[in-house]
């Protein structure tokens, strides 16, 4: 689902998002990212070390740092390295992205029946974070082996939904959805939350991320954005809006972050994600006017601390030492060559 931040807790001041040790011997230059950092450097570190407190469990993480050049499956050039690296809009269009997924019945149906989402939603989403970081920045083998693994699991995912139909997590038009729906809410997210892309890159990413999903068994997968809104069209009429859905959203709307103002960073963050939503889609939640404004006001507060949050989750995390390990200039990542130049997020949406 998102960038992965997924890291085994030691000592929080000296550690990578993985869990594994701050290699020291880099570039250590201060970096200039987009926004202005709100935040001074003790409470920066404090961020930092409280999100990896939620994000953070115990399972092995590749090695990020080896084979030196080792690309992995995109490499630096990529538009799929610039969107991921960015950890405030992966947060958000990750959470957008499960409430868009949660619309289609028989997609919702397998996460149902199959998985631990309900009791241990936080679990669950640090899985998705895991899989999303290691297929982008991990070298090729274990970014590979992150697909089989996925691979093997959806083979057992199958059953009837409510409605009496069969699903299957391997169905190809299934994969197709829930891919187009997470890089849809990604590329959306970035947009608003970090600065505009260029038409033609945001084409790009998706024709980048096709091979992610034709990898896990989807097919006819949309490589631009006009081919992703007609596929939306043609599924629409396949979504519902029913009481799986409703309890889906509502479980996402009580998760427990441990963490201070641990209420106010999920609506935040929810808020937000529900802001970048088409239309349609939120016309089908039967999300009031009240909620919409209020979303609308969460993502206003996202693009304030945004660059704080951005700022305070670089250094050491897996876009870093991807970069690393690849010779490639970190700050480099946000950067896009387009007529103009970038215009920042505050004038996005």
């Amino acid at each position: 689902m998102w960038s992965a931040y997924s890291c085994s807790m030691r000592d929080p001041d000296d550690m990578t998002l993985d869990g594994r040790g701050r290699h020291r011997g880099g570039n250590t230059a201060r970096l200039h990212l987009p926004g202005v950092n709100l935040l001074p450097p003790v409470a920066r570190k404090h961020l930092r070390r409280r999100v990896l407190a939620v994000l953070s469990h115990d399972a092995p993480a590749p090695d990020y740092d080896a084979p030196l050049g080792d690309p992995g499956l995109f490499g630096a050039d990529s538009v799929t390295w610039k969107i991921h690296a960015d950890f405030p809009s992966m947060m958000a269009g990750g959470l957008a992205s499960l409430m868009l997924q949660a619309l289609h019945p028989l997609a919702l149906a397998g996460v149902w029946d199959h998985s631990a989402f309900r009791t241990d939603t936080l679990g669950r989403l640090r899985n998705t974070t895991a899989f999303v970081g290691r297929t982008t920045y991990a070298p090729r083998a274990p970014a590979e082996a992150a697909i089989e693994h996925v691979r093997v699991i959806h083979r057992s995912v199958r059953g009837i939904a409510e409605d009496g139909r069969a699903y299957s997590a391997d169905d190809p038009h299934l994969l197709t959805w829930v891919h187009c729906a997470g890089c849809w809410c990604f590329l959306r997210a970035y947009e608003r939350y970090c600065q505009r892309i260029p038409r033609a890159m945001q084409d790009r990413y998706l024709a980048e991320m096709t091979q992610i999903a034709e990898a896990l068994g989807a097919r006819d997968v949309p490589e631009s954005t006009e081919e992703v809104d007609a596929f939306f069209a043609r599924v629409r009429p396949e979504l519902s809006f029913d009481a799986r859905t409703r309890e889906t959203l509502r479980v996402l709307g009580s998760i427990r972050l441990p963490i201070p103002l641990a209420g106010f960073s999920r609506d935040l963050f929810l808020g937000s994600a529900a802001a970048l939503l088409p239309g349609w889609a939120l016309d089908l939640m039967e999300r009031s006017s009240l909620r919409r404004w209020r979303d609308r006001g969460a993502a206003r507060a996202l693009r304030l601390i945004a660059p704080s949050v951005r700022d305070a989750m670089a250094e050491g995390g897996l876009a870093w030492r991807a970069c690393r390990r690849t010779g490639a200039d970190y700050a480099a990542l946000y950067k896009w060559e387009m007529q103009g130049g970038c215009q920042p997020a505050d004038r996005v949406g």
